[in-house]
């Protein structure tokens, strides 16, 4: 390379000078003729007379030379560098390999050799360890490992590993060498490792690992516990984890042990996917479920819930229950309806479902219901819910129901212990039976809330108590019992209905502070008026269960509340919302959450048809309806606000006119169960426009029609004492037509017939 260097140094200056004289004869010849250079070139590199060129050609042979030298340089070392690399791999390969020398057994009783996990390869069925004959191996054991063997056999977990263990392997150096000798092992070595490797492979069979030798008695001591757990049972663990083990009993009596039984696995409590998966276990869930296997008789259903019974009607636990003369009735959890026909609250007996761990296996699908389980997580681009104990279930479609939760009162969430565990927020079948014992034990009740369900109990515990000593008290901040639904004149009527059952209303009463004192809660009311009672009921509203919308990134309306859902009830793609926490938009009346038994049933059927490709809107009005008792009921529709402007059309009532009547009439007890989608004529207005009638302040509202306006437009029904009318109330609604003279409109409902 230097020889190249001293080259180049030489020939530069005479490369240079050529290149510069070329170039300026070039500049010269295009100076004098005041123009460009010709393509073809007429200067020659040479610094000679013009024509003559062996100094290029002497340049040319020069960098030729040297370019040729430099890769023939290159070519060599790269050579030389492969060869010397090529000795170094056959020096290292010519090593000799390193032999370990034999490591002779030294146990000692109530010692054991230590095992790595990795000598001992995983025998299976398919590909049996092959090992030699146990018994002239076992003849050829020194006598001090035979005594050894003789004065201490294995009698707890930790000396049935000892019996399997094996000299620890070679050092690492030594491990994976293609060409290493095999380690050395002494003659009692290679016993254990036979005497293992029979044992991993035939656990039914110890006699082979002493077959000539009777045990001796042995005084079983008790030694430290070795570092290797004690062997689990292993019926109970699955198969997979569940290891086959030689027993201290089956080593000491090997004619007389029958073979291990292989553990069976442990059931599966549910499946790992449900093509139709339903979160909740309330009205809509169930209505759901049957209108999927309906329109897909094939169907595999799993439902979901946190509560630990089965898919039940919620209206009787305010309702009829109260009412029954059973004893028994909360353990039965069946009723007498008003029709006197008897009932449960289940919708279908547990020979209807099927059960999760089969719901995969049945042939023609059906419905299984995992009880006690509740979804924590919902994975939407996964589909798959994850559950409380951390199990994962992916699924095609999904319905949440979740329902809602109680409100309580913050003045009661901040009164402290005593005071939350004489608390009851009614919903569910578990709240019916404490409320139940509570009404039996104790001397007075305070139902705080004047709404549907305030009011339902507090005449269903005040009809209890003209049998018993119990104290019924309701307040409410209304002026009067459904202050928010029903006109005042209506409200002040309901009142007095609710205090002839025996209950004591307090009205216009705003709760400021709530404690416990002297065995009492103790409820003050910000007019300084104080009640002291036993229990309280917060009846105070619902509010719709949404935690699963942050982690499925689902949206919740900001007025009402509730998953936003589209007019097919789908919020995401594959996911369907009903029931309570369905926020959806009505129509005719605008984005409405209904939180009502018929809305759970209509909206949970066709949350179901579209599940299964029907992608029908939601165009029903859903009705609601409660009693106050067998004798006065009501049933509505629409938007039933005592803001509103309303007009009442009542006339006399009837022993027809209640609703022990009605469904004695029907033959149900549910009466949106009872609905007929029949074909509703459309009310003829009077051709004179009247002024809308004030109905007149009367002791007594028999039966009745009212209406809610809003914009001279009828928005909500109210139907007193009037029932199986609600296809007219409906058709009316849905016309949503101006109409002059309501009293017209009232007579399609049949008000004034006997």
């Amino acid at each position: 390379m230097w020889t190249c260097k001293n080259l180049w140094k030489k020939l530069a200056p005479l490369a240079r000078s050529s290149s510069t004289l070329c170039r300026q004869n070039a500049r010269g010849v295009l100076f004098n003729n005041e123009r460009r250079l010709p393509l073809v070139p007429q200067a020659h590199m040479s610094s000679g007379t013009p024509g003559g060129g062996g100094d290029n050609n002497l340049y040319y042979l020069l960098v030729g030379a040297t370019c040729v030298g430099g890769g023939f340089y290159a070519y060599r070392t790269i050579k030389g560098d492969k060869e010397r690399y090529q000795e170094r791999i056959n020096e290292i390969a010519s090593r000799p390999n390193k032999v370990v020398p034999e490591q002779p057994i030294t146990e000692a009783p109530g010692e054991q050799a230590a095992e790595t996990p990795q000598e001992i390869a995983p025998v299976t069925e398919d590909a049996p360890v092959e090992t030699p004959e146990v018994t002239p191996i076992v003849e050829e054991v020194s006598p001090e490992v035979a005594a050894v063997e003789q004065e201490d056999p294995p009698t707890t977990p930790e000396a049935e590993i000892a019996t399997e263990s094996v000299v620890e392997p070679a050092p690492e150096e030594s491990v994976g060498m293609p060409d290493a000798d095999p380690v050395v092992k002494s003659e009692a070595a290679l016993v254990a490792r036979s005497v293992s490797e029979e044992a991993v492979e035939q656990p039914s069979a110890p006699a082979l690992i002493e077959p000539s030798v009777e045990p001796s008695p042995v005084e079983v001591t008790e030694e430290p516990p070795a570092p290797v757990e004690p062997t689990p049972v292993a019926g109970s663990l699955p198969a997979e984890t569940a290891e086959p083990q030689t027993t201290t009993e089956s080593a000491a009596e090997p004619a007389t042990v029958a073979p291990a039984e292989v553990p069976a696995p442990t059931p599966v409590e549910f499946p790992s996917h449900a093509p139709y998966l339903l979160i909740g276990g309330g009205t809509a869930s169930f209505a759901a479920a049957r209108s999927i296997r309906a329109r897909d008789p094939g169907a595999r259903v799993l439902i979901i819930t946190d509560e630990p019974d089965l898919p039940y009607m919620r209206p009787p636990l305010s309702k009829e229950l109260w009412f029954s003369d059973d004893p028994s009735v909360v353990d039965t959890l069946r009723f007498k309806q008003w029709n006197g026909k008897e009932r449960s609250i289940y919708f279908q007996p547990p020979s209807f479902y099927v059960s999760p761990q089969d719901l995969e296996k049945v042939e023609n699908g059906g419905v299984a219901v995992l009880t006690g389980k509740k979804v924590v997580h919902m994975d939407v681009r996964g589909n798959k819910v994850t559950l409380s104990d951390d199990t994962e279930i992916s699924y095609d479609k999904c319905l949440i129901a979740t329902g809602g939760i109680p409100r309580n009162l913050q003045v009661i969430e901040r009164a402290g212990e005593e005071v939350t565990k004489r608390t009851t927020l009614f919903r569910k079948v578990e709240d019916f039976k404490a409320l139940d014992k509570v009404s039996r034990d104790t001397k007075s009740i305070t139902i705080i809330g004047g709404g549907f369900l305030g009011s339902e109990l507090a005449c269903a515990l005040g009809r209890r108590s003209a049998d018993s000593d119990l104290e019924v008290i309701q307040m409410f901040p209304e002026k009067g019992n459904m202050g928010k639904v029903l006109p005042e004149y209506l409200s002040n009527w309901t009142t007095a209905k609710v205090k002839s059952e025996g209950v004591a209303v307090i009205t216009e009463a705003l709760v400021k502070a709530v404690s416990f004192k002297d065995g009492k809660v103790e409820i003050k009311l910000k007019d300084g008026r104080v009640v002291k009672t036993d229990h309280i009921v917060a009846a105070v509203g619902l509010e719709p269960s949404v935690e699963l919308a942050k982690s499925a990134g689902l949206e919740v309306d900001s007025d009402f509340g509730g998953f936003r859902v589209n007019a097919e009830l789908q919020a995401r793609s594959n996911i369907w919302v009903a029931g309570d926490a369905a926020c959806f938009y009505d129509i005719r009346l605008g984005r409405r959450r209904v939180e009502h038994h018929d809305h759970a049933v209509v909206s949970g059927r066709l949350a179901g048809e579209n599940m299964t490709g029907a992608n029908k809107p939601y165009w029903h009005q859903s009705m609601f309806w409660s009693d106050l008792g067998p004798d006065v009921g009501y049933e509505a529709i629409g938007i039933v606000d005592s803001s509103l402007p309303t007009v009442g059309v009542f006339a006399k009532a009837t022993a027809k006119d209640t609703p022990k009547a009605a469904t004695e009439k029907s033959g149900t007890g549910i009466r949106s169960e009872s609905e007929t989608e029949g074909t509703a004529n459309s009310p003829v207005a009077s051709s004179t426009p009247e002024p809308p009638p004030v109905p007149e302040q009367k002791d007594n509202y028999g039966k009745g029609v009212i209406f809610y306006l809003r914009d001279k437009v009828v928005v909500g029904i109210i139907l007193w004492n009037v029932f199986n009318r609600m296809p007219v109330a409906r058709k009316i609604i849905k016309d949503g037509e101006e109409h002059a003279d309501l009293n017209e409109v009232a007579k399609l409902f049949n008000i004034h017939d006997d």
